[in-house]
């Protein structure tokens, strides 16, 4: 079954009664936010983990020549799992990019 492109769940975004600079104003509102925040978590981890189950087999697939074949797959797996997961909310942002290497000049 696809989704039609115009078709939209009722859930498909943040609530547009949401205000973030009083959260606390609507509390229906706030519910709804806190859902759609987990619902998107969700929804980040699961990706990662069928990325991750497509790298497993793509290496038992490719063999020796994993790194040459699998790299497009491992590139998106290790996009996807940067800053998902609970309790990196607070963890400053530099730790969940890209290792950055300082050059000495």
């Amino acid at each position: 079954m696809v989704r039609r492109k115009s078709y939209t769940l009722p859930h498909d975004g943040p609530p547009e009664d949401f205000d973030p600079e009083n959260p606390y104003k609507d509390p229906v509102a706030a519910l709804e936010m806190r859902e759609y925040l987990v619902r998107e978590k969700w929804i980040g981890i699961e990706k990662a983990k069928i990325l991750r189950e497509r790298v497993k087999m793509c290496y038992r697939i490719e063999g020796v020549n994993h790194l040459q074949k699998c790299r497009h797959l491992v590139q998106r797996y290790l996009d996807a799992t940067r800053g998902v997961g609970w309790g990196k909310d607070t963890r400053p942002p530099a730790l969940h990019g890209p290792k950055v290497e300082e050059t000495a000049g």
